[in-house]
């Protein structure tokens, strides 16, 4: 039997461990339609956090959803490497102990990775168990495992043969801290308060000056030309001299390229090739060098002269001090502007020339770009994420790969010491000793793009790789389609001539009440361990899945994780009711042993089957919980446990045995809908039925059942409850008891009586404490529309005139000095000018409602005061 109290700590603890233990989340059963889920990838740098949480609920409901619909569910777990942000970690734990990688090695140092990779996957295996999602952990995978390396090189060797994977000089992305070149994703853009520098630089032949702005002085020491718009007039007979850079004495040449903006600022431009990428451009189409004055870890080197050894910041503040001494400022402005930041180390991100290898993207993204008008398209929900998604196909550049670190893929590239040739492989080459093996490993997302058909055993042909590939959907977050979702779809159509998942389902971000993003800056992250201890996991998941829309943002709201504690509380009370009825019976259905409240539930039922499945397979998540919701709280237990409860205790065995075997399949079929969304609970719940499988997981999907149900019943069950309803309501409204007895009647819409069956109208005496008469006899009756009818109740039975009159005055009164109060208020000056807007704006708004009270409370007592006075 349940516990007397619902307590969320008791019903989840343990019950994972047996799921897995008896294999209910295992994969294989080829009698079956195959269904498959690949999880993104955490990275193994930390805990799961509450986007993790969102994410990773959608992905189960589906999963146990397409289970009970009789599916052979595959839903793969693993875990991400993730090369800059891991070795980030580990540094910082290294420093900690007060060393470097360095200085124990790359051997030592990947060891020590490994060690950490170990401990976090642990942690995340138990967020994952505390979660309740049903993996397969049979099948788990991690981006380094062997098998995945073998995947990740294979692809290198033929990309590369295929001449789609090249070395190159670009500006790339660079991180001084961790030494090493990013990718996009793992740069956040920043509005900072920086300066625009106005500099004067002499011309050589002819002594004038020129004003050139920069809003990074430390990189004037790679300068190599100045450029002019060849339409600019106020320059053009400075082009072919030379200016002379005021941070080293080298001439430089004045040139003019019409990229130049006439607009902006001075209209001229020093070109610093090596460290920006619009000068880069330059740089390429007119020749010019392209040297390097800074370090890669952020220090200036000897080109910068008797600054060398200062950090890029420092050195950028000593010389401006010195210029201003030698009269080179001509003045410097505040500027704002948006600055790349590391995302994992959080510094500065600098723009720098260097020799990386890079993915020839065009020819990858044109395959993917032409499969999207075809039936191998991938579908995104919503659609419109699919304009994302080609747009930036369509606009795409060459993908740097190469990454300046230990942990990772190392790049299956060898260089012959002594003839300079390059190989790249499947295998190391047979002379090692005349090789040297190139240092970088590869961008954390080369391997994620394979993670649809690595994690299936490719490139070795399996029976997993043959069954379910391509994945039937990804869930993922708006923010990755450009980074993970493209990749992987490029990926798939190059190695496996395929989408790799028919369908992408995109959610947005989780915010906080303010709707800010959450993140560490702000401090408003919450960490859903904490939430699943004090609240339940099933409570938090019921709530990440029922309060947004598929592409939409949520905002993380304690008190709808309450609604949702709630919500499941209920469920267990009206469970127990149930069970205690049913004392362990287990009363068979019979459709002609219905009472009219047995169809009208079944047939309730009937409908939130229905509109839950439909909703469930258009990812409509949101809706189909809280249609269930509405189901449960409304109509079973508002509704249907007190309708039962007189049929309970008839007296009459078939109406006795039917409603308990309506309760019976009514709960059943309420606890397979909703363990999808709360797998604990339902768990629970199910075991405690007089007959189950040996898990909720072993059901299968709700069936309707045919109650037999004429039209006028079911108008005859919604005129009942909406009857019932209004006399509660007027009651309430009266200040009456609830189980006063008042005088009602029934009439349509033209006034004839309408007779309630028998059983119908002894409910709703029953229920709503009020006798039923044809004929009130008495003009002053009190009239509400209702479901199919008009219901009269006898006001003169109800109410005393002089004591609804009293009460009327009193309410005027106090609505009178709330007017007074208001207006008051509104006409003082000092008020209205210096309190904030939305303080005004709810004081008229109170106002405005009192008024309108006011009016409405003076006309009730005009019309008690007319029928006192007769």
């Amino acid at each position: 039997m349940l516990e007397p109290k619902y307590d969320h700590a008791k019903v989840e603890d343990h019950r994972y461990e047996q799921w897995i233990e008896k294999g209910f989340f295992t994969a294989g059963d080829l009698s079956k339609s195959p269904y498959c889920i690949v999880i993104p990838p955490p990275n193994v740098t930390g805990k799961l956090h509450l986007g993790h949480a969102w994410d990773t609920t959608i992905q189960d409901i589906l999963s146990r959803y397409k289970r009970l619909q009789g599916f052979d569910v595959l839903w793969l777990p693993g875990m991400d490497h993730a090369g800059i942000a891991t070795q980030a970690k580990v540094d910082a734990r290294l420093k900690d102990e007060g060393i470097s990688r360095y200085d124990i090695g790359r051997e030592k140092f990947l060891e020590r990775a490994w060690e950490w990779k170990e401990e976090y996957a642990s942690t995340i295996r138990q967020q994952w168990a505390k979660m309740g999602l049903s993996l397969d952990y049979t099948r788990e995978r991690f981006t380094m495992d062997e098998g995945l390396s073998q995947a990740v090189r294979k692809v290198f060797v033929d990309l590369y043969n295929d001449g789609l994977i090249y070395q190159g000089e670009r500006i790339i992305n660079w991180d001084p801290q961790a030494r090493t070149a990013l990718s996009n994703i793992e740069v956040e853009h920043k509005e900072i308060m920086g300066h625009m520098y106005y500099f004067k630089y002499k011309v050589a032949e002819t002594g004038e000056e020129l004003i050139i702005a920069t809003t990074r002085p430390e990189t004037m020491f790679a300068d190599q030309a100045v450029f002019v718009h060849p339409d600019d007039e106020r320059y053009a007979h400075l082009v072919g001299k030379h200016a002379i850079n005021p941070a080293n004495g080298e001439e430089l040449p004045i040139m003019a390229d019409d990229y130049i903006d006439m607009e902006f600022g001075t209209a001229v431009m020093k070109c610093t090739p090596a460290h920006d990428p619009n000068d880069f451009a330059l740089a390429k189409k007119y020749g010019l060098d392209m040297p390097i004055c800074m370090n890669d870890d952020g220090t200036m080197n000897a080109l910068a002269h008797k600054y060398e050894g200062m950090d890029r910041f420092e050195c950028r503040k000593a010389l401006v001090e010195d210029f201003e001494k030698a009269g080179v400022v001509d003045h410097i402005e505040e500027h704002p502007h948006q600055v790349g930041h590391s995302e994992r180390t959080g510094v500065i991100v600098e723009p720098y020339l260097s020799k990386q290898w890079f993915v020839k993207m065009r020819p990858l993204a044109d395959e993917v770009l032409k499969n999207q008008n075809g039936e191998e398209r991938i579908s995104f929900i919503p659609e419109r994420f699919n304009h994302t998604f080609e747009q930036w196909l369509e606009n795409i550049e060459d993908w740097c790969i190469s990454r300046q670190l230990w942990w990772g893929h190392r790049i299956p590239a060898w260089t012959n010491k002594q003839t300079g040739e390059i190989y790249v492989g499947m295998e190391d080459p047979q002379d090692i000793e005349n090789w040297t093996q190139d240092e970088d490993v590869l961008d954390t997302w080369f391997s994620s793009a394979l993670w649809p058909f690595s994690t299936l055993g490719w490139p070795k042909e399996t029976a997993d790789l043959e069954r379910y590939f391509p994945n039937d959907v990804l869930v993922t977050g708006y923010d990755i389609i450009f980074f993970w979702v493209a990749r992987m779809a490029f990926q798939a159509r190059y190695c496996m001539k395929n989408r790799p998942f028919r369908e992408v389902l995109i959610h947005g971000l989780i915010r906080d009440p303010q709707g800010r993003k959450m993140s560490k800056s702000l401090g408003n992250g919450v960490d859903p361990m904490d939430v699943i201890e004090e609240k339940g996991a099933d409570a938090l998941r019921f709530f990440l899945t029922t309060n947004s829309a598929p592409g939409l943002d949520l905002r993380y709201d304690e008190t709808k994780i309450d609604a949702s504690w709630n919500f499941i509380n209920k469920i267990w009370n009206a469970s127990r009711y149930v069970l205690m009825q049913l004392d362990n019976t287990n009363p068979a259905l019979k459709i002609n042993d219905l009472t009219p409240a047995g169809k009208w539930i079944l047939e309730k039922m009937n409908e939130t089957i229905r509109s839950v499945t439909m909703n469930m397979d258009r990812y409509e998540l949101s809706i189909a919980g809280n249609e269930v919701y509405n189901f449960v709280w409304n109509d079973f237990c508002s509704w249907f446990i007190e309708l039962s409860k007189p049929a309970l205790k008839s007296g009459n065995a078939k109406e006795v045995e039917s409603t308990k075997a309506v309760l019976a399949l009514v709960l059943k079929n309420i606890l397979i809908l909703l363990s999808p969304y709360m797998p604990f609970v339902t768990e629970e719940i199910y075991l405690n039925l007089p007959v189950h499988e040996d898990s909720i997981n072993m059901e299968s999907w709700p069936e309707q059942v045919d109650a037999a149900m004429t039209h006028e019943e079911m108008e005859q069950m919604e005129m009942l409850i909406s009857a019932i309803s209004a006399v509660r309501e007027i009651k309430n409204e009266y200040h009456l008891k609830p189980s006063e007895e008042i005088v009602i009647s029934l009439h349509d819409e033209k006034g004839a009586v309408l007779d309630l069956p028998e059983n119908l109208a002894a409910l709703l005496s029953g229920m709503a404490h009020a006798s039923i008469k044809a004929d009130l006899h008495t003009e002053d009756v009190l009239s509400r529309t209702i479901d199919h009818a008009v219901l009269t109740v006898a006001m003169d039975e109800l109410i005393d005139l002089n004591e609804e009159k009293a009460k009327w005055e009193k309410e005027i009164s106090r609505l009178e000095k709330e007017v007074m109060r208001g207006e008051k208020m509104l006409s003082n000056p000092r008020f209205v000018e210096k309190a904030p807007e939305e303080k005004v704006n709810a004081e008229k708004s109170k106002l405005a409602t009192y008024r309108e009270q006011l009016d409405i409370a003076r006309k009730q007592l005009a019309g008690i005061e007319k029928k006192i006075n007769g």
